[in-house]
């Protein structure tokens, strides 16, 4: 069934005719009348009796009349909701990083929820694997290299990372000046990650020495000690330099 055919019919049981009708939309009443006997043979019963005088509904048009109404006046609002430009509604389900979530991206989506207030955004920060599909989220940040997917990505911005460590673990254990001398340090990870470094060229090194695993949310929070070489994006970094952590 044609929503359009249905809102001929509707147009025409308000405007008391076909031409009447046809004039309120704008269109010949050629079309009216193909729209009206197309929504007939799908519904299999005549909804208007037809005269030289105009167009009368019979009872199953009276009928069919106040549903074909109440239908139209749902579609129109459903495109309504999904076509306005201005104003964002329903629900976002946006899934980002607790390495730079909180710091980066939260204030990001305070300002789009005071902007969108029908919109209800539904945040989680985590750095572990999420299967957006699977567990119903719209969208998501992610750092690193997307592997063969369905999904499609959009590339936001580069991402540099660098290596800092404490003055202490500095006076402990001395600075790497090589790759080589890197994996022989102790190291703070995430995970059992890779990194890539830049020495001229860019490799990847998995750090052997001894290794800590430790939470995104605890790279804002604690101050780090003398016992590791933690790895960590470059705004991250400035960020808690700046708060003078060391």
């Amino acid at each position: 069934m044609d929503t359009g055919d249905l809102r001929a019919f509707v147009e025409v049981a308000d405007a008391g005719g076909i031409s009447a009708a046809a004039r309120r939309m704008g269109v010949s009443k050629s079309i009216i009348s193909w729209a009206l006997s197309r929504l007939e043979q799908d519904l299999g019963v005549q909804l208007l009796a037809r005269t030289t005088r105009g167009a009368s509904l019979t009872e199953a048009g009276r009928i069919f009349r106040g549903h074909a109404q109440k239908a139209c006046a749902e579609i129109e609002a459903a495109q309504d909701i999904i076509q306005s430009r201005d104003e964002l509604r329903g629900q976002l389900r946006i899934a980002a990083p607790l390495t730079f979530g909180p710091t980066h991206i939260a204030p990001l989506l305070a300002r789009m929820a005071r902007e969108h207030p029908d919109l209800h955004i539904h945040a989680t920060y985590s750095d572990s694997y999420i299967d957006i599909v699977s567990e119903g989220y719209d969208c998501a940040v992610r750092t690193g290299f997307l592997k063969d997917s369905s999904l499609v990505a959009r590339r936001v911005a580069p991402i540099h990372s660098s290596l800092v460590a404490s003055p202490d673990y500095i006076r402990t254990h001395g600075s790497p000046e090589t790759v080589d001398e890197f994996l022989r340090h102790a190291v703070l990870m995430q995970g059992t990650e890779a990194w890539l470094l830049n020495d001229g060229e860019v490799i990847a090194v998995y750090p052997r020495g001894n290794s800590r695993r430790i939470t995104g949310s605890h790279w804002p929070r604690r101050r780090w000690q003398a016992s590791a070489l933690p790895g960590c994006r470059t705004r991250l970094s400035r960020h808690i330099l700046r708060q003078g952590r060391s």
